[in-house]
């Protein structure tokens, strides 16, 4: 996965900031870009994909609502 700089600052900040409140550890800028570079390499990808089968769950209701519609507005006499 490839962050723009502002979204590799925002995450590595996240990260360093649960790191210090959630586990009471100092993570510092270099490990903590080192994690999100990990994150996004290795475990990224089922992020990616449990969003893909989300947003393709949501396109296939929206199309069966619209071809439902469509039979709704059929007309009995041919």
């Amino acid at each position: 996965m490839a962050f723009s700089k502002e979204e590799r600052a925002e995450a590595t900040a996240k990260l360093r900031a649960y790191f210090r409140d959630e586990l009471d550890q100092e993570l510092g800028q270099l490990p903590a870009e080192m994690l999100l570079d990990f994150i996004g390499r290795d475990i990224g990808g089922v992020f990616y994909n449990r969003g893909l089968y989300d947003a393709q769950a949501v396109v296939k209701k929206k199309a069966e609502d619209i071809v439902e519609a469509l039979y709704g507005l059929e007309r009995g006499d041919r």
